[in-house]
């Protein structure tokens, strides 16, 4: 991914729409042609289109045509860029709690009977 950033403003701005994510989750079971999964959604097939385009743009979906059917599959490196960021915020966070975990730890007033290492008197 050449400009990393701007794919992932692209990728999450995708699935903010609750439409593609449930086309990403139905994608994810296999690839499905467009007009099956375009069946339970409540929209016209020209509207699931635009919706699979801007999951094809994102890196998301890919779409092949044979014949008269196209067939849309899902692209892990798409949701593997999602996931690693995702992760890297978490390790983040957890770093953080951790580290406020532990000053609070070092904040909390000794109980009465305990010595400082926490062991009674």
């Amino acid at each position: 991914m050449p400009n990393y950033e701007g794919s992932l403003d692209a990728l999450f701005q995708a699935l903010a729409d609750p439409t593609r994510r449930a086309m990403v989750e139905r994608l994810i079971q296999g690839p499905l042609s467009v007009s099956r999964l375009a069946q339970p959604l409540e929209m016209s097939l020209p509207a699931v289109m635009q919706h699979l385009r801007v999951l094809e743009e994102c890196g998301l979906v890919r779409s092949e045509k044979t014949g008269r059917v196209r067939t849309c599959h899902i692209e892990p490196a798409g949701l593997r860029a999602a996931e690693d960021w995702i992760g890297r915020q978490r390790t983040v966070w957890e770093r953080r709690l951790d580290r406020l975990g532990d000053q609070l730890e070092r904040e909390r007033p000794a109980e009465p009977g305990t010595t400082e290492q926490g062991s009674a008197s």
